[in-house]
């Protein structure tokens, strides 16, 4: 029997994933739970698991491909049924329909309900599985970029954390490009010649262009009507149509369509063509303009000549953390409490320990000590680790420990979540943190891993700052910043009573909470309990 499995959500409220890696070929025996394809969303690298056991009968998408929650994602033969000699019920309408007419939302609406798996096994580990050494790290909109530019990913170095390939390694590498084809077209002025120059698809389309417009400079350039980008967040298509737009260079987002279906946007073939062409065009003037010495416009940092300013879409991870931003400062009133703690003695005890974590190959950093510091606190005062849910107006107390992270990578903030940090030491804390930060920047982290924090920490400290206002990640009651340790003059009172003038090492802390659930008063004194046990740091061995 033929099974359709569409793609799940694989995130937290995702609405398309960009197919990276296909885990299995047509015609392979895969067995329930078996990751079939990676798929990476605007968060996460996440693995897709099969929902039965069976023999792979189509894969409906190609690696590259954005494909959006919901739509047909792979065909099965599931095993010990009847065989799938029958054409599926997807297949017997675009049998019925003419070519190019039917699309994922009809097919969507008119095919049998057939199981499509958990949609929340999707980011389990379910197995290891051996990755190609040619594989691409890169986000989303690094890739869409890529082939907007005519870029091989696979051909490039990434400059980015892990290898990882960033929209500056796509622009110089489309800069290298721009400059060959300049040289090619300056040395081949001939159709012929031109033709002759390369078998790449990227390099014979630029010089095909500067055989049209011939070898001779020109003066003055005019420039073709210009057709302006839709710029969607989701755009429905047929699979071959994306094919199409992909071939043709183009992201299918961008381009103009006044057609919908089921409430979103429908994209054709012709238009991906009408849309193609009007690109190619402006290529070709820009082509002319380069021979002629004038400028042309530039993507990127840097700005071209005489321009003043530059619009980028506002997608993608940095619309995810501005809409999250914008909820939690306008759901919660925040106030944030700052305060100093004295970390002499915490910086000589882990000193002493550094050399043992190093023997088990962990490096030992002060995260794991304030984690620990920060859990004895919440348990002082449970009002820290409550959330308010608003729906059922109630307050709910939580008794577990699970600490986000906020890490820095290089496509926005990421807050990876250690669970039940009250049942563990310093060395499992600090190894667990460095694996999901490293996974975080590497965007190899799945969404199970960023969810489910009850409290979160953020450094500051380690870009040189000290006191932060930081914004709370909702629904939370309460962030704790720490500012970089400094060596500074502090008065020193000894056990007589004698007043001293000494170099300390201090730290600053920053508290946000929620003002509708924590008084003032109760911020300070957690602030103070965290502090007790950073200035003493032996009272973690009572945790």
């Amino acid at each position: 029997m033929v099974r359709e499995f569409k793609l799940p959500d694989v995130g937290e409220g995702v609405a398309e994933g960009e197919l990276v890696t296909w885990l299995v070929e047509e015609g392979d025996t895969v067995s329930e739970d078996q990751p079939v394809a990676e798929v990476e969303t605007d968060k996460a690298l996440v693995e897709v698991p099969s929902p039965v056991d069976g023999t792979v009968r189509e894969l409906h998408w190609e690696e590259g491909e954005m494909v959006p929650v919901g739509d047909l994602f792979v065909t099965y033969d599931v095993e010990g049924e009847e065989s799938a000699d029958e054409p599926t019920t997807s297949e017997e309408e675009q049998a019925s329909e003419p070519s190019g007419v039917d699309s994922p939302a009809e097919a969507r609406t008119d095919a049998k309900d057939e199981p499509a798996g958990d949609a929340g096994a999707t980011g389990a580990e379910t197995g290891e599985v051996a990755l190609s050494e040619s594989r691409v790290f890169a986000p989303p909109r690094v890739r869409r970029l890529a082939r907007e530019e005519g870029i091989d990913l696979s051909g490039l170095e990434g400059s980015g954390p892990g290898g990882r390939i960033t929209a500056a390694d796509v622009e110089a590498a489309a800069d290298d490009l721009d400059h060959s084809s300049e040289s090619v077209e300056v040395e081949t002025p001939s159709e012929e010649s031109a033709s002759d120059a390369g078998t790449d698809s990227s390099s014979a389309t630029a010089d095909t262009a500067a055989s049209d417009t011939g070898a001779q400079p020109t003066h003055s350039t005019t420039a073709p009507p210009s057709v302006e980008s839709a710029d969607r967040a989701r755009t429905l298509a047929a699979p071959a149509t994306r094919r199409l737009a992909e071939e043709e260079g183009v992201d299918i987002d961008a381009v103009p369509t006044d057609e919908e279906r089921d409430g979103e946007a429908f994209v054709t073939p012709e238009a991906v063509r009408e849309y193609a062409e009007t690109q190619r065009r402006a290529q070709e003037a820009d082509a002319e303009a380069v021979s002629a010495g004038e400028p042309v416009g530039s993507k990127g940092t840097a700005f071209a000549k005489g321009e003043r300013e530059r619009r980028e879409p506002f997608t993608g991870v940095r619309k995810t953390i501005a809409d999250a931003m914008v909820e939690s400062k306008y759901s919660a009133p925040h106030v944030t409490h700052h305060d100093e703690v004295d970390v002499t003695e915490l910086v000589a005890a882990r000193e002493r320990l550094k050399p043992r974590a190093e023997e088990q190959g962990i490096g030992l950093t002060y995260m794991p000590f304030i984690t620990k510091a920060v859990t004895a606190a919440l348990k002082e005062f449970p009002e820290m680790n409550a959330v308010i849910d608003e729906d059922n107006e109630e307050i709910v107390y939580r008794d577990y420990y699970n600490i986000g992270i906020a890490t820095a990578t290089d496509v926005g903030l990421m807050v990876p979540v250690l669970e039940d940090t009250d049942r563990k030491g310093l060395l499992q804390l600090s190894s667990e943190m460095n694996e999901l930060v490293t996974k975080a920047r590497e965007r190899s982290i799945s969404p199970d891993e960023l969810r489910g924090s009850t409290f979160t920490i953020t450094n500051v400290g380690g870009i040189g700052g000290e006191y932060a206002t930081p914004i709370l990640n909702y629904p939370e009651s309460g962030i704790l910043a720490v500012g970089e340790i400094k060596r500074k003059p502090r008065v020193v009172t000894d056990d007589d009573g004698t007043e001293s003038i000494e170099p300390r090492s201090v730290m600053t802390l920053s508290l946000s909470f929620d003002h509708r659930l924590i008084d003032g008063a109760v911020g300070a004194r957690f602030t103070n309990e965290v502090m007790e046990y950073l200035e003493n740091p032996e009272l973690l061995l009572l945790e």
